[in-house]
């Protein structure tokens, strides 16, 4: 894989290294999890000094897109927020945790074209998307409604993927790297249709979740959630040294 571009490659082998290694996580060509080869495969692959990987590892790792483990070797790592209040949320896992029953059916699923009306004029600089609306259940009862488009230019396994029986944000989070992502979070009103899914009145408190997130400069999905003020919350727990927004 070394062999390519000659022309564009890096001016030091430990970032030529890096670069390439960095380039297979960003592509989805190493998922998440995906055991990267030891340190003696790469320096009999590159030619180079054991001391020239460890730095390139060095590298990615406090990028945190590497995960190194003496014993178990080096992984992709699942990403995460950077200086976030909340972490992505797991719902299947949070309502479980409860000890609830979860539930999710997908209400819509369909590719859309740039110029998709739900995201304005900046929907035509973004590709084609696979759009999803799906609603999150606790035993029985609609907790969370969720809208979201997951670009295809960025991460195209995801136009063939089974969401009709498996929620897109937990696939996404298994099979789809990404160095970056944003969210809002505020307390707003029902509007009639998030009202009607989620079976309350549309005055009802609920907390709405918006989350952007990007490969490098790619977007890969851009997500709206509506959950029930009365049937759900979000928790987050934080030291003294942490980010605050």
């Amino acid at each position: 894989m070394h062999d390519h571009a000659p022309d564009h490659r890096p001016q030091t082998l430990h970032a030529r290294i890096r670069a390439e290694i960095e380039a297979r996580i960003l592509s989805g060509e190493w998922p998440p999890g995906y055991r990267i080869p030891p340190e003696t495969e790469l320096v009999a692959t590159y030619g180079c000094s054991r001391m020239t990987v460890n730095k390139a590892m060095s590298s990615l790792a406090a990028e945190g897109l590497i995960l190194r483990n003496r014993r178990a070797g080096t992984v992709v790592a699942r990403p995460r927020i950077h200086s976030a209040i909340l972490n992505i949320p797991d719902i299947r896992a949070k309502v479980e945790e409860r000890g609830a029953v979860y539930g999710y059916h997908a209400l819509t699923d369909e590719l859309r074209p740039p110029c998709c009306v739900h995201l304005g004029a900046e929907g035509h600089h973004l590709g084609r998307s696979r759009f999803i609306r799906s609603l999150h259940s606790s035993d029985g009862l609609p907790v969370m409604l969720e809208d979201r488009h997951i670009f295809l230019d960025t991460a195209p396994e995801a136009e063939h993927a089974d969401f009709a029986t498996h929620p897109p944000g937990a696939w996404l989070v298994a099979q789809v790297a990404w160095t970056e992502a944003e969210h809002r979070v505020a307390a707003i009103s029902a509007d009639i249709a998030s009202a009607r899914a989620l079976e309350i009145t549309s005055t009802s408190p609920c907390l709405l979740v918006e989350r952007r997130t990007w490969r490098g400069t790619d977007t890969v999905t851009i997500v709206r959630q509506v959950f029930r003020g009365d049937a759900f919350d979000l928790v987050a727990r934080f030291g003294p040294g942490s980010e605050r927004a």
